[in-house]
């Protein structure tokens, strides 16, 4: 039998780590055959020796973890997870992309490994298509790669567009002006930018055209130069929008290109656009396609249980 010690420098150190790792404790000890005391400002582990080591330089990391980032218990219990599979450093690789999209704003960070490759993705690319089933975060982590740029001025401009075919409308018929027709459309976009920017910023950025947002149709004719553009929802592009799309990138421009292939929403079985982009598009270099998984679902841990409670009785079901 082996004893470790692991000590906290303060109470606050403390009491974050403690409650990331309170709802976990039971199947650490489980999983490895170890008893986890936490006392005050320190955990004792008692168990077999390698177990109990491997476990330390856990904590130890999350310790580390916590000197650059919040903890909360969603992104410890994922890394915990990777680590039973025997993923090493994955505090380390989640940590190592900061995206910083407001002074009076957290910063965003992955909070799965999927995740991280996907924003790394983005940052090398001028083209990054992100695939995978609801709550993985492609829009949310676009959106915010893209409001990183425009603060670090790398693009002078965010451009906003998704297909609007879901209500069967043609737009041209739905009241009010151009915003208020697309605006529900777009409102995870707006979801997104809300947690990123505070209220005023983004009304007077619209205001400005600082940031733009418009149905899939408009963009014919178009080119964005120095711009920030998110095509999302892009499984409901045809093949020959997606390629009016894509030939709308200008100079210093970076596109994210999101969607999910299990949602389908063309007419009369039409070809998905995202899908042929993949099959064409595949390699050619600056452009690079990232597919997350259920292993990327970032939300509460009750709705993870129901979607895999479904999963298992209807395996075709797509994600809400």
């Amino acid at each position: 039998m082996s004893e470790k010690t692991i000590h906290f420098d303060n109470a606050s150190e403390a009491r974050e780590i403690g409650a990331a790792l309170a709802a976990l404790i039971p199947g650490m000890e489980r999983d490895l055959e170890l008893r986890m005391v936490v006392r005050d400002l320190a955990i004792a582990i008692e168990g077999a020796a390698e177990p109990a080591g491997r476990i330390a330089e856990f904590l130890e990391s999350l310790r580390e973890t916590r000197s650059r980032t919040a903890l909360d218990a969603q992104s410890v219990a994922y890394a915990y997870e990777a680590f039973r599979r025997g993923e090493e450093r994955v505090f380390e690789r989640l940590a190592s992309i900061r995206v910083d999209v407001s002074p009076r704003k957290p910063a965003v960070f992955p909070k799965t490994l999927g995740q991280q490759i996907y924003l790394r993705a983005i940052g090398e690319n001028a083209i990054t298509f992100g695939s995978g089933p609801a709550g993985t975060g492609k829009t949310y982590l676009a959106m915010a790669m893209a409001v990183s740029a425009l603060l670090k001025g790398d693009v002078s401009r965010i451009v906003l567009t998704r297909p609007a075919i879901e209500a069967g409308e043609n737009l041209g018929y739905l009241p009010g002006d151009l915003q208020q027709k697309v605006s529900p459309y777009l409102r995870p976009l707006y979801d997104a930018l809300h947690d990123m920017m505070p209220p005023e910023t983004i009304e007077s950025h619209i205001e400005r055209g600082v940031i733009e947002v418009a149905p899939l149709a408009y963009m014919r004719g178009r080119t964005l130069n120095h711009a920030f553009v998110i095509l999302d929802e892009a499984q409901n592009t045809t093949p020959r929008q997606m390629l009016m799309f894509l030939t709308r990138l200008g100079f210093d421009s970076k596109c994210a290109i999101t969607g999910d292939p299990s949602q389908i929403d063309l007419p009369d079985r039409k070809a998905s656009g995202l899908l042929e982009a993949r099959s064409i598009l595949k390699n050619i270099q600056g452009l690079e396609f990232v597919d997350l998984t259920e292993r990327d679902v970032v939300r509460h841990p009750l709705v993870q249980k129901v979607i895999e409670a479904y999963q298992k009785k209807q395996p075709s079901r797509a994600l809400p």
